[in-house]
C-alpha cells in the first residue's frame, strides 16, 4: 500500500507488522464468539429447513418439491454449454463457497488456532481421526461385500452448525475448553472429509483438466505475493478453478477448501500501525482546513485511511466475517431444503445401509472419539481441558455424531436411487438419536458436576473460615474488637 509523501515519519508505520506480533487472544476470541454466535442461529435456521423440506416430501405436494429442485438450469457461450439441474447446482456451486469458508477456518486454526500448537492439537486431532476411523469400520461390517459398501463415508463427519447450536442450548453449563474441543474436533473432522471426498469418490478422472486448475492456484498464490488486493480478480480465478475441477472429474468443492487455505491469515498492517497513519491524517485535515485546500486533498486522505483501515485485518479473517451469514442463512439452509427431503418410512430404518449409517453416527462416533482420546492421553500426547472430565468427553463424543450436512453431502457423491434414500434416513435418524444422548448426557454429567463443586466449593470455604478464626485467635487474644471485650 502506497503511503503519500505528506505523510510524517513519525507517523508512518516503522515496518509491516503481522498481526502476529500482536497478542493472540485478541485475534482469537472476537472471532471465537461471532462464530459461535452466527454459527447457533444457523443451526436453528438448518433445523427449520430439515423440518420443512421432510413436511413437504411427505405432504401431496411431494412429487412437484421434488421435480423443482430437477430444474435445468444454465447458459451457453457459442459452442460451449453448462446446464446442470438446480440441485447440482446447489450441491456442485454453492457448496463450494461453504467449502471454501470451511479452508478458511482450517487456515486460521493451523495459523492462529489451536492447531498452531501441537500440544493443544494432539487431543482433538485424535479424537478426530477415531471418529472418523471407528464409524467407517463399524458401516464396513455391516456392508461389506454388499451394494451399499461404497457409502462408508457418510458416517465419518461431524456438523458443526448443529453442534454449535446445541452447545449454545446448553449455555455456561459447558466449559470453555470442551467448546474449543468440539469446534477443533469438527474443522479436522471436515479435513478428513475432504480428503476422502477427494480420494474415494472421485470418477472419471480428466486429468488434463488438472493443468489450467493448477495454473490458476499458482497465479491465486501469485497475486497474494506481490500483494493484489483486488477482490474481483480472485473471484474470476476461482470461477475458473472451479470449473476446471467440475471437468476434471474431481468434486468442485475440493478447490474451494484448497482456495481457502491459499488466503493469506495476517494484515497488511499491524493495529498501531493503524494509529499512526489515523493520527498522520488527522494533522494532515487540520492543516487544509487552516489553509483551505482542495477537496482532492481531503479525498486523498480519506481513502488512506479507509485502505488502511481495511488492511489492518487480514484477508481471511474479512472473508470469515463476510461469508459467515451467508453460508449460515443460506447456503446451507438451501442444501437442507434440496437433500433432506425424504418420504418417512419407518420400515425403511431397518434397511442394511440406513442401519450402518445410525449405527456408525450414534455408535461409532462416540466410541471412537473417546477411545482414541483415551489413548492419547495414556501415552502422554494430550491432557483434558480444564473443567473436562470423560464423562463428559462421552457426552461431547455422542454429539460430535450429527453429521448432518456433511454426511448428506457424502452420500449424495456415494449413493444413487434407494441407496441413496436409506443413507439419507439414516444419517437423519443417527444425528437425531445423537443429538439426544449428546443433550441427555452432557446435561445430566455436567449438572451434576456443578453441583459437586458447588458443595466441595462451601464445605472448603467453611473450613478455611474456621481455620482462619482459629488462627487469629491463636496468634493475638487480643485483637478482638473493643466492643466485644
Amino acid at each position: 500500500m502506497k503511503l503519500p509523501e505528506w505523510l510524517s515519519e513519525a507517523h508512518r508505520p516503522t515496518r509491516l507488522e503481522r498481526v502476529g506480533d500482536r497478542p493472540l487472544i485478541d485475534h482469537l476470541i472476537k472471532p471465537l464468539a461471532r462464530f459461535l454466535h452466527v454459527a447457533a442461529a444457523g443451526g436453528v435456521v438448518l433445523l427449520a429447513c430439515t423440518v420443512f423440506a421432510l413436511i413437504l416430501a411427505n405432504s401431496p405436494w411431494s412429487a412437484p418439491f421434488a421435480d423443482f429442485w430437477q430444474t435445468q438450469v444454465g447458459f451457453n457461450v457459442g459452442d460451449f454449454e453448462l446446464k446442470k439441474p438446480l440441485l447440482l447446482w446447489i450441491n456442485d456451486g454453492l457448496m463450494t463457497i461453504f467449502f471454501f469458508l470451511i479452508g478458511l477456518e482450517i487456515k486460521r486454526e493451523f495459523v492462529l488456532g489451536e492447531l498452531r500448537d501441537p500440544r493443544h492439537a494432539a487431543l482433538p486431532a485424535a479424537a478426530a481421526l477415531g471418529g472418523m476411523i471407528v464409524p467407517a469400520v463399524l458401516y464396513l461390517s455391516f456392508q461389506w461385500g454388499q451394494p451399499g459398501e461404497r457409502g462408508w463415508g457418510v458416517p465419518m463427519a461431524t456438523d458443526i452448525a448443529f453442534v454449535v447450536g446445541f452447545l449454545a442450548l446448553l449455555g455456561p453449563r459447558i466449559p470453555l475448553g470442551l467448546k474449543i474441543l468440539l469446534l477443533t474436533l469438527a474443522i479436522i473432522d471436515d479435513l478428513g472429509a475432504i480428503i476422502v471426498i477427494a480420494m474415494a469418490y472421485t470418477s472419471d478422472l480428466s486429468p488434463l483438466y488438472l493443468v489450467p486448475a493448477a495454473a490458476g492456484f499458482g497465479l491465486v498464490y501469485l497475486c497474494n505475493r506481490i500483494g493484489i488486493r483486488s477482490v474481483p480478480v480472485y473471484i474470476l480465478l476461482g470461477a475458473g478453478i472451479w470449473l476446471a475441477f467440475l471437468k476434471s472429474g474431481v468434486h468442485p468443492t475440493v478447490a474451494g477448501v484448497i482456495l481457502g487455505m491459499l488466503t493469506p491469515a495476517y494484515s497488511w498492517f499491524a493495529g498501531h500501525s493503524l494509529a499512526n497513519v489515523a493520527e498522520g491524517v488527522s494533522q494532515r485535515l487540520r492543516l487544509d482546513q487552516e489553509s483551505d485546500a482542495k477537496l482532492a486533498s481531503f479525498h486523498e486522505a480519506a481513502y488512506l485511511l479507509t485502505g488502511a483501515a481495511r488492511e489492518s485485518i487480514s484477508p481471511l479473517v474479512r472473508l470469515e466475517t463476510a461469508l459467515h451469514p451467508w453460508v449460515a442463512f443460506v447456503i446451507m439452509p438451501l442444501f437442507a431444503l434440496a437433500n433432506a427431503g425424504v418420504a418417512i418410512d419407518f420400515s425403511a430404518l431397518g434397511n442394511p445401509i440406513a442401519v450402518a449409517v445410525t449405527v456408525g453416527l450414534a455408535v461409532g462416533k462416540p466410541l471412537g472419539i473417546v477411545t482414541f482420546s483415551w489413548l492419547a492421553v495414556q501415552i502422554g500426547l494430550a491432557r483434558l481441558p480444564a473443567g473436562v472430565n470423560w464423562k463428559a468427553m462421552v457426552g461431547a463424543g455422542c454429539l460430535a455424531g450429527i453429521g448432518f450436512t456433511m454426511s448428506l453431502f457424502i452420500a449424495g457423491l456415494a449413493l444413487e436411487g434407494d441407496q441413496l434414500t436409506a443413507g439419507k434416513v439414516g444419517t437423519l435418524s443417527g444425528s437425531a438419536l445423537s443429538a439426544a444422548l449428546g443433550m441427555g448426557l452432557l446435561v445430566w454429567f455436567l449438572s451434576k458436576k456443578r453441583k459437586s463443586a458447588s458443595e466441595i466449593g462451601t464445605a472448603q470455604s467453611t473450613v478455611s473460615d474456621l481455620h482462619g478464626s482459629k488462627k487469629l485467635s491463636t496468634a493475638n487474644p487480643s485483637s478482638e474488637p473493643k466492643g466485644k471485650r
